[in-house]
């Protein structure tokens, strides 16, 4: 598995594995549980990751809708 995003905005999330979803590309969310227990300060970030073999497709989809790696 390869991290390809990071982030602390579950709308953010939402909107990155929604675009991952439409173009076909399996993903999941590491550390929800961590972010959920933490009382929504914000210093736990939410990582999406890809398999390897999906992960430059990935990237690409993100960087094309002007979602840059943070």
């Amino acid at each position: 598995m390869r991290v390809i995003a990071k982030t602390t905005d579950p709308v953010r999330l939402s909107f990155l594995m929604a675009l991952l979803a439409d173009a076909g590309i399996e993903a999941v969310v590491l550390d929800s549980h961590i972010s959920a227990v933490e009382g929504g300060i914000d210093i736990f970030p939410r990582r999406i990751a890809v398999v390897e073999e999906d992960a430059a497709a990935a990237l690409r989809i993100l960087k094309d809708a002007g979602e840059a790696w943070t």
